[in-house]
């Protein structure tokens, strides 16, 4: 079993694709028009080509009722890994992206979460190797 897509409400399909490239640096892998929307995924150029995220529409009341209750809870939809929280931050503050929590240690991890401006917070993760 293996996962190979992920999916992430937005509030707008277009602004999200614009953030998740531009800004995130990920690169659009489909770009299918079903209808009203689009079967719309983007791919990390670190990662394997075959790992999708979907950019859903919240175009259902649910999606959109759970989307903005873990948004005003501060709760991030999702976590992306980096090897260094510290420059990620620094690198997406100069793309003026708003972060709800600068870089932070918890534990074994370094995280910051930001606002992907399309309905969600997103927690970037650094895994620390502590020498003992």
């Amino acid at each position: 079993m293996k996962i190979k897509l992920a999916s992430i409400f937005v509030e707008d399909q277009m602004k999200a694709l614009k953030f998740y490239t531009d800004t995130l640096g990920f690169i659009k892998k489909e770009d299918i028009d079903i209808g009203e929307y689009k079967w719309l995924t983007v791919v990390s150029p670190e990662g394997p080509n075959d790992l999708e995220l979907l950019l859903e529409p919240n175009a259902h009341p649910a999606a959109k009722t759970f989307q903005k209750a873990i948004f005003d809870d501060g709760i991030p939809a999702t976590t992306f890994f980096v090897d260094d929280v510290q420059a990620e931050f620094k690198q997406l503050q100069k793309k003026n992206v708003a972060f709800s929590m600068e870089p932070t240690e918890a534990g074994s991890v370094k995280i910051a979460v930001f606002n992907d401006t399309c309905g969600n917070f997103i927690q970037i993760t650094q895994v620390l190797l502590h020498q003992d």
